[in-house]
């Protein structure tokens, strides 16, 4: 039987990884609360529906990425993003009830069949935030000022902001009878996804990645030049809030975002030290989504950033959020006696808080300190039929070899949490 491997376009997350994992994802989460954000946790599958309605039955998602099941005579799908499973999850819970704008935030996995490469995989990891209530620009900027926000304090080098607006239904229709018109003598020489795109969603060409298209669609019309007053005037209005806020951006006529649902503002967040796929965040406004789920008309707003790019993008400049705790004591235990008390004291430890681990496999006292050397423990201790019989033991230091005598009585944890808080802030200081 061939060994069974993990399907391919996912990863495994080992304990040397998720330290740096966890630091980010509470990092994530403390920004987020302290900008007014609450948590929403959604079920990884919805109903397929959901997708095809919020999400785009024209886009590359739903045409050719997503996981469907049919479970008897129901149909769902592993999700391929978060915001329309939020709003799903806001007008079942009746949160779009209680005082606007309802600010939350989500971690959570998401599903799509694509090629796999650096920094896109079938299973990724997304961090989102989801605004909704609020028409006004300030929204616009508070969003990207939180997406911003996360980007400098993690220090994420070689970042560029670029924005656009692709307005309402009623300017985006003139738009696209522009953009057939544009395409429309070239239609043969598109690919077959696009010359699908050409009657159903003219504006999904600009996003297409062939580069027969992109060619074909560098001089095509541009969105700017059709939107309505009240576009023009909002885009207008979110450029002076990013100039006050002293956010710096390009604005990019062809960014449309891939996905359906976006009104007016679009934006993305955009580094080249990940390659060709070097968007790190994207989201935009979002406004007919909710009406569209069944909901009343309420304007809303969002971004979602990739984990696993994120994390690629600081491995690529050099940087590693946090390495993996180490354990604080490792106790040797030499014979059946001072196995007892080694585990008993172990477990005493573990209770105040303190990373403490004994021998569990019968190994000598060689390779018990060989294996604690390779845990990183940062203290040692032998205890041996000598230690019970005089309660004593020598505490030993890994990094600078200190030793130091114990009692092993009642005032033990007291006195090695001393001597650990001490070394912290030394090596702290040093």
């Amino acid at each position: 039987m061939a060994n069974l491997k993990r399907p391919n376009g996912t990863e495994d997350i080992l304990p040397g990884a998720s330290a740096e994992w966890q630091a980010l994802e509470g990092f994530l989460r403390t920004t987020a609360h302290v900008n007014g954000f609450r948590e929403i946790r959604i079920p990884t599958f919805e109903q397929t529906e959901l997708f095809s309605r919020g999400v785009g039955e024209t886009t590359d998602v739903v045409q050719k990425e997503m996981y469907t099941v049919t479970a008897r005579e129901s149909t769902f799908t592993l999700r391929p993003e978060g915001t329309a499973g939020t709003v799903r999850a806001m007008l079942q819970n009746g949160l779009l009830n209680e005082a606007l704008p309802q600010r939350v935030y989500y971690i959570l996995s998401c599903f799509r069949h694509e090629r796999p490469q650096a920094g896109r995989l079938r299973e990724f990891h997304q961090f989102g935030v989801e605004m909704a209530g609020s028409p006004e620009p300030s929204a616009d900027a508070e969003i990207i000022f939180l997406a911003h926000q996360i980007i400098s304090e993690l220090g994420v080098k070689d970042v560029e902001l670029h924005i656009n607006s692709i307005g309402c239904p009623a300017c985006r229709k003139k738009y696209h009878e522009a953009l057939r018109a544009y395409f429309a003598p070239h239609k043969d020489e598109l690919c077959e996804t696009c010359q699908e795109r050409l009657d159903k969603n003219p504006m999904r060409l600009l996003d297409c990645k062939s580069p027969i298209c992109k060619e074909i669609g560098k001089d095509a019309p541009v969105i700017l030049d059709y939107l309505c007053e009240e576009c023009g005037t909002h885009f207008e209005k979110l450029k002076k809030n990013l100039d006050l806020l002293g956010i710096a951006y390009s604005v990019d006529p062809r960014i449309v975002r891939g996905l359906d649902y976006y009104t007016k503002t679009v934006f993305e967040f955009v580094t080249t030290s990940i390659g060709a796929q070097g968007t790190i965040c994207g989201g935009g406004r979002y406004d007919g989504l909710i009406e569209a789920l069944g909901g009343p008309a309420t304007p809303a707003l969002g971004f979602g950033m990739g984990l696993e790019r994120l994390l690629l993008t600081l491995h690529n400049q050099g940087d590693v959020l946090a390495a993996p705790e180490p354990c604080d004591l490792y106790i040797v235990p030499m014979g059946e006696a001072a196995s007892a008390r080694a585990l008993q004291l172990a477990l005493e430890m573990r209770r105040d808080g303190c990373a403490a681990q004994t021998d569990v496999m019968g190994r000598s006292l060689r390779a018990q300190m060989k294996y604690a050397d390779k845990i990183g423990a940062r203290f040692t201790m032998v205890i041996g039929d000598n230690e019970l019989e005089n309660k004593e033991a020598v505490l030993k230091n890994m990094k600078t070899g200190e030793k130091i005598n114990m009692k092993l009585d009642d005032s033990f944890a007291e006195a090695f949490f001393d001597i650990e808080i001490a070394d912290r802030l030394a090596t702290e200081m040093a």
